[in-house]
C-alpha cells in the first residue's frame, strides 16, 4: 500500500469539504478553481524561498522561466 503525500491529503480533504457544502449543487469551474487557489500560495512562496530570482524560481517549480513570468503576471505577483 503506498503512502499519500501529505498534501494531496490536504487537497482531498478541503475539497471533499467544499462538495460537502455544495449541499448537491453541482460545482462549476471546479478546476479552473482549484488550480487558481492553489497556484497563487504556491507561487508566491517559492519566489519568497528563491529570493524573488524567477531563473532560481522557474528551476524549482520545473518550469520555463517565461512561463513563470506569465503565471506571475497573471497573479498580479511581479514586483
Amino acid at each position: 500500500m503506498t503512502t499519500k503525500h501529505p498534501i494531496t491529503e490536504c487537497i482531498e480533504t478541503q475539497l471533499q469539504q467544499y462538495l460537502d457544502d455544495l449541499k448537491g449543487t453541482p460545482p462549476s469551474d471546479l478546476y479552473q478553481m482549484v488550480l487558481a487557489v492553489v497556484e497563487k500560495p504556491m507561487l508566491e512562496l517559492v519566489m519568497q524561498h528563491a529570493k524573488q530570482n524567477q531563473s532560481l524560481a522557474a528551476q524549482y517549480l520545473g518550469i520555463n522561466r517565461n512561463t513563470l513570468h506569465k503565471k506571475l503576471a497573471e497573479h498580479q505577483l511581479l514586483k
